[in-house]
């Protein structure tokens, strides 16, 4: 019996080899263990890539990668960045119909013209066509970019959405409450929630930097956010929740990440001479879990307050989170968070340093017993819910079917 193929097309799909994104790497081995044959069409650059391929094809722990050449460019928002999406989407047409027949054609936002070749193939082949969103665009842009519906970029974006909407075969999404948005375009259809998660089988602990270590506050009670220190994420709210905690000498705020925002942040913690809070540069994902689980007594994650994220959100951050068993404040406005599901910290209001800064007292003066069975709360949730062993076994119920 042959294998049924799966072409995964999403220009940012990496591999531990080439860096992030991981999540179709991780989604593609576990389908290779369920006897599937994966293909991963992606670009053979991404600013999220600290490695480059150098060859066309490559098997990469048992996926095969298939590389489109695009152009370089110097950083994320760069223009050549946007020529880059156009290039990528115009070279599927002319290369995919060098890879096996697919059975199954899984594209993935948030770019969305690439939909269009994969819809020809998917006629072409006879192939199953499926449509992940991850983020929602164009609404990411109109909210978080600041760019008007009347923008030609953005009603063309709009136009190519609908189409990947209404022409898919499956809708698959990582936000838990994307039914709602399909309610508000006024669409029907039905669609399967398949969220991000963790590989629990490359969980490595690695060891900390010793000039990382030195830098962590000591004998405190350490309130730690990891991750892309962006607009969206909302650190303004924590710096706002330190400045209010600036007299509990006992407490202490460690970022740890680089992005556009980091140097406005140090500069208003300088202004404001907030001497509880620490700036850290960004380490591996195998020393985050180690910061997290021998340094760290709760973490936080928030978004700024936008309609957007009432349709869900899913932060790798709170995976790495619960990963490590620590409480979680967490200060997004989304109905039915998964800290709330999990049972394993406290949800506050987006965008209230107040509403954080209480958090963190009430976990501060929680007994040490009760915090660590929060913890235990959240790394049970994840086992339960969010292993892409698991994830991948709902996609072929749901989905490959």
């Amino acid at each position: 019996m042959n294998k049924k193929i799966v072409w995964f097309i999403n220009e940012y799909a990496g591999s531990p080899k080439y860096g992030m994104v991981f999540r179709h790497y991780y989604l593609g081995k576990e389908l290779v263990n369920l006897d599937y044959n994966v293909w991963i069409i992606s670009a053979n650059y991404s600013h999220l890539f600290y490695n480059y391929p150098h060859v066309k094809r490559e098997n990469i722990d048992g996926i095969n990668y298939y590389w489109i050449d695009v152009i370089k460019y110097p950083h994320a928002h760069s223009k050549k960045r946007v020529l880059k999406w156009f290039q990528f989407s115009t070279k599927l047409f002319r290369q995919l119909r060098f890879l096996p027949k697919p059975d199954y054609i899984y594209v993935s936002s948030p770019f969305l013209l690439p939909i269009v070749p994969a819809y020809f193939y998917s006629k072409k082949y006879k192939a199953k066509l499926i449509f992940e969103v991850r983020d929602i665009w164009p609404l990411t842009l109109v909210e978080l970019g600041g760019y008007s519906w009347k923008h030609p970029f953005i009603s063309f974006m709009r136009k190519i959405e609908l189409f990947a909407l209404k022409k898919s075969d499956s809708i698959v999404s990582v936000l838990f409450n994307f039914g709602k948005y399909l309610s508000d375009l006024g669409l029907k259809r039905d669609w399967h929630y398949i969220p991000n998660g963790v590989a629990m089988k490359d969980v490595v602990e690695e060891e900390l930097p010793k000039t990382f270590i030195s830098k962590i506050p000591k004998n405190k009670f350490i309130v730690a956010y990891t991750g892309t220190i962006g607009w969206a994420n909302s650190l303004d709210t924590l710096l706002g929740a330190a400045e209010i905690l600036r007299d509990r000498k006992d407490i202490a705020f460690v970022i740890v990440g680089k992005g556009k925002e980091k140097q406005r942040l140090i500069s208003i913690k300088e202004k404001k001479m907030l001497n509880n809070v620490v700036f850290l540069e960004p380490i591996t994902k195998g020393q985050i879990l180690a910061f997290l689980k021998n340094f760290v007594d709760i973490t936080y994650v928030g978004l700024r307050r936008k309609k957007l994220f009432k349709y869900g959100v899913s932060p790798n951050k709170i995976f790495d989170y619960m990963l490590a068993k620590k409480p979680i404040i967490h200060a997004i406005d989304v109905p039915n968070d998964l800290v709330s599901q999990a049972g394993c910290g406290i949800s506050v209001k987006a965008e209230s340093p107040k509403a954080v800064a209480d958090a963190i007292l009430k976990l501060y003066e929680m007994p040490k017993e009760k915090r660590e069975r929060l913890g235990e709360n959240g790394y049970s949730f994840l086992l339960k819910n969010h292993t892409y062993e698991k994830l991948a076994e709902k996609l072929v119920k749901e989905v490959l079917a």
